[in-house]
C-alpha cells in the first residue's frame, strides 16, 4: 500500500493547530525535528489523512493540513485500519505505528477552533525508527522489515 505526503506540519506547543512547512527531518527516537511533540515516547509523529480532513470540511468546519495538530497530512492511506506495529517508509525515513487514535480527556484548542476534532477517532501515531527526510510529495509505503 502507498500514499502520498500533502502536508508536513509543526508547532511550537502541545494541542495548537500547525503550520505546514512543506519538509522536515524525522528524527530517530525523537519525532519532527522543531515539532513540540517530538521526544522520548511513543507519539513522536502524528498522521492525519486528509480524506478525514475532508469529511469535516463537508460538514461546513474551515479545516485543513495541520488544524488537526497532525504532523503528517496524507493522501490514498487507510491510515485508521494499519495495525499497530505496521511499518511505514518515507524515503530513507522508517516508522512505526505505536497507537490508532487517541482518548481526549477535555477539549484541546483545537476542538474550539474548529468545532471539532477528528484527530481522536482517525488520526494515527508512530515512533520514528530510523531518521530521514519528508517533504510534500513523497511517497509514504506501509513495508514489512
Amino acid at each position: 500500500m502507498k500514499g502520498k505526503v500533502v502536508a508536513v506540519c509543526t508547532s511550537e506547543k502541545k494541542g495548537m493547530r500547525k503550520k505546514d512547512i512543506g519538509k522536515g527531518e524525522l528524527i530517530e527516537g525523537f519525532g519532527l525535528k522543531g515539532d513540540a511533540h517530538g521526544g522520548d515516547w511513543h507519539r513522536q509523529v502524528s498522521l492525519l489523512a486528509v480524506e478525514s480532513i475532508e469529511k469535516m470540511q463537508k460538514k461546513g468546519l474551515k479545516v485543513g493540513p495541520g488544524d488537526f495538530a497532525e504532523n503528517i497530512t496524507t493522501k490514498g492511506l487507510d491510515l485508521v485500519n494499519l495495525p499497530v506495529g505496521t511499518r511505514l517508509r518515507v524515503n530513507g525515513a522508517l516508522m512505526e505505528v505505536t497507537q490508532i487514535g487517541k482518548e481526549c480527556h477535555s477539549r484541546c484548542a483545537i476542538y474550539y477552533q474548529a468545532g471539532d476534532c477528528v484527530m481522536p477517532r482517525e488520526g494515527i501515531f508512530v515512533r520514528v525508527l530510523k531518521s530521514g527526510p519528508v517533504q510534500v510529495g513523497d511517497i509514504v509505503e506501509v513495508v514489512s522489515e
